[in-house]
């Protein structure tokens, strides 16, 4: 595909004013000599509910847009406005990144792999037979669809609702065999992670507003592997305590950027460098604070 010449994508969900997604798509779309802007579309702003987002879109098709980044609460609302779902985006059933092309919007999800790509560059020969996931909200069955594509032997989720941790493993199940995937609630928590070679943390504690840890630190161990994908702070108390103890960690920044990555790649047709968006990011973050979010 070759490079547009001029790209207009836009960011929608709620409470998105602090994100960095813009600066971070457009400062890599200057390195690349693309014309690119991209808006927010915050709908506590416009005074819009998340259940406006088919009316968003549909704006954005007549406006000339060719794209879309949608984040909390539209990833699963949106679906029904869209005319085709890449085989990810449909079974996982959300959308990250919605492609607008040709009079047809295509949506996309760029979460999971923007895990997978992380993982492998930042914990490339983590043992994968068995690994615990904390969380089955739609971050959590993004990292679940990762995981299991890197080849995880056994995933166990647990999530405060055991049946919302049920119900992604049984979808799971349904695309990776059910001897691989199982679900429960937190009482499970001591002996999963007692036996699993690595953690992945997808749960809104650790980030700014919700501080702490998301499990005893005495289950932590130098033998087990930590990943967090909060990146607000980038250094959770989970990352540094972990991190402490010996664990080899992945914090929640590169899952952040190469999210990012793939859904430039989809709006404008060329690669874009990731070394250089990760070091944007990074510069990003500690010149403005840890209270912001990519995407």
């Amino acid at each position: 595909m070759s490079p547009r010449p001029g790209v207009l994508v836009g960011l929608v969900g709620t409470g998105i004013g602090p994100s960095l997604t813009p600066p971070l798509h457009e400062r890599e779309a200057d390195e690349l000599g693309i014309r690119y802007l991209y808006r927010r579309l915050d709908l506590d702003r416009l005074g819009l509910p998340a259940t406006a987002i088919g009316d968003v879109l549909a704006a954005a098709r007549l406006a000339g847009y060719d794209g879309l980044n949608v984040t909390h609460p539209c990833k699963q609302l949106v679906l029904e406005h869209l005319d085709d779902l890449s085989p990810d985006a449909a079974a996982l059933g959300a959308v990250n990144t919605v492609v607008l092309r040709d009079g047809r919007a295509v949506g996309h999800n760029t979460d999971w792999s923007g895990f997978a790509r992380a993982f492998d560059r930042g914990l490339p020969d983590a043992p994968l037979d068995r690994v615990v996931l904390l969380g089955a909200g739609g971050a959590g069955a993004a990292v679940a669809h990762g995981l299991l594509t890197l080849g995880t032997g056994r995933l166990t989720v647990l999530d405060v609702d055991a049946d919302r941790a049920g119900g992604l493993a049984a979808s799971l199940a349904g695309r990776f065999g059910a001897d691989r995937v199982v679900g429960g609630d937190l009482s499970g928590m001591a002996t999963a992670v007692g036996a699993a070679d690595g953690l992945v943390h997808a749960t809104p504690t650790g980030m700014a507003a919700h501080p702490g840890l998301p499990l005893p630190a005495e289950l932590l161990r130098p033998a087990l592997w930590v990943a967090d994908i909060v990146y607000r702070p980038l250094e959770t108390e989970l990352v540094r305590t972990a991190r402490a103890l010996g664990c080899r960690v992945l914090d929640g920044g590169g899952m952040a950027v190469f999210q990012a990555v793939d859904a430039f790649r989809l709006f404008t047709g060329v690669e874009p460098d990731p070394d250089r968006m990760l070091a944007h990011f990074t510069t990003l973050v500690s010149g403005t604070g840890s209270d912001l979010r990519v995407g």
